[in-house]
């Protein structure tokens, strides 16, 4: 045998029951999760925007970040709903560095994943109780969403994971928006595939169960750019592309089409100073044609505390240690610039 099993991990309603919600926090979920709703239904003209830092690494930097956060929310509310990056997995390209906090709760010490599965539904409960914002995740290992399913309003699966089919039968019966990343590679059929597949029921294995899904019509694309085979990034949120893939997802007659825009990865090349640039861009490409108008509503920005990246070893306080980030004042004045344009 090829495994060295070291340890049991802890059944997701264990860790649910020790760390629970409670009704008025329940309460909360159920209301920020119909904003959502009738925004991805097309009932509602105001947009989505996921910002937040690439990586949630540490509690109390994540926990500050949101605090801020809701009060830009209470400024921007008639016309965003703002929906905090808390990212918990990270993926690699090459399987090494930072994993995210699922792995190692403490990025300076080696991973612990029965305490990373506590530590990231306790972060998510306490960036809910004290900014009364549900959050958005990365689904990077379906095994690992059950810690976290009744928190978060918002779900992503990444490019990397887009054909993989666990994610897809998986996000089939989440009951919140997932969106489905065009592929590294740029494949928009691949993403419009996985969309489909993932709005239709399904039966699966899930988590030493036998499920039947229902078929998630909140699943959507999000649009992150692309790169070749030299490692050449080319965006995909110019208003040709846009029209293009909005005019291939027509074709497609899924519920409820909708495009959200990914201001950063190959769509910057990682560029972090140009998301909020890019996102003027689609927003002048929104009031151009009526299709994107209608079908474009919901933006990603990666934005932490402190402006740019470290090493893990350098300990700046709400500074990211995986990709560069938009710093705070940047990001207050461009969601307040980015409300006047909705």
């Amino acid at each position: 045998m090829a495994f060295e099993l070291i340890g049991e991990a802890p059944l997701p309603e264990a860790i649910r029951e020790r760390y629970p919600v409670g009704k008025d926090l329940a309460a909360v979920k159920v209301a920020r999760d119909e904003e959502l709703r009738e925004i991805f239904e097309h009932k509602s003209d105001r947009m989505m925007l996921i910002v937040g830092p690439c990586s949630a690494d540490n509690e109390d930097a994540v926990c500050e970040y949101v605090g801020r956060m809701a009060k830009l929310q209470e400024t921007v509310r008639d016309k965003l709903v703002l929906v905090p990056r808390i990212y918990t997995n990270k993926p690699r390209t090459t399987g090494e560095g930072y994993k995210g906090m699922a792995h190692q709760p403490d990025p300076e010490k080696d991973p612990d994943i029965v305490e990373g599965l506590e530590s990231i539904r306790k972060m998510h409960i306490r960036a809910l109780a004290e900014s009364h914002l549900t959050a958005a995740d990365e689904m990077l290992y379906p095994g690992n969403f059950p810690y976290v399913e009744d928190i978060l309003s918002y779900v992503a699966v990444g490019a990397r994971s887009t054909e993989n089919q666990q994610h897809r039968l998986t996000a089939s019966g989440v009951g919140v928006p997932v969106g489905m990343k065009n592929p590294t590679g740029g494949d928009i059929g691949v993403m419009l595939n996985a969309v489909y597949a993932a709005q239709i029921p399904h039966e699966l294995n899930y988590n030493r169960w036998v499920a039947r899904t229902t078929g998630n019509p909140l699943t959507h694309a999000i649009l992150r750019g692309w790169v070749d085979s030299s490692g050449q990034s080319y965006p995909n949120y110019h208003y040709e592309d846009l029209l293009h893939i909005a005019e291939a997802y027509t074709e497609r007659n899924l519920d409820n089409p909708t495009l959200v825009v990914d201001a950063n990865h190959n769509n910057s090349n990682k560029q972090f100073a140009e998301q909020p640039r890019i996102i003027m861009e689609v927003m002048r490409s929104r009031s151009e044609a009526g299709i994107l108008k209608e079908m474009v509503r919901g933006l990603m920005v990666e934005s932490y505390l402190e402006e740019g990246t470290q090493k893990v070893e350098e300990g700046v306080f709400g500074k990211s240690i995986t990709d560069p980030c938009l710093g705070w004042e940047a990001t207050d004045g461009f969601v307040k610039e980015l409300a006047e344009r909705v």
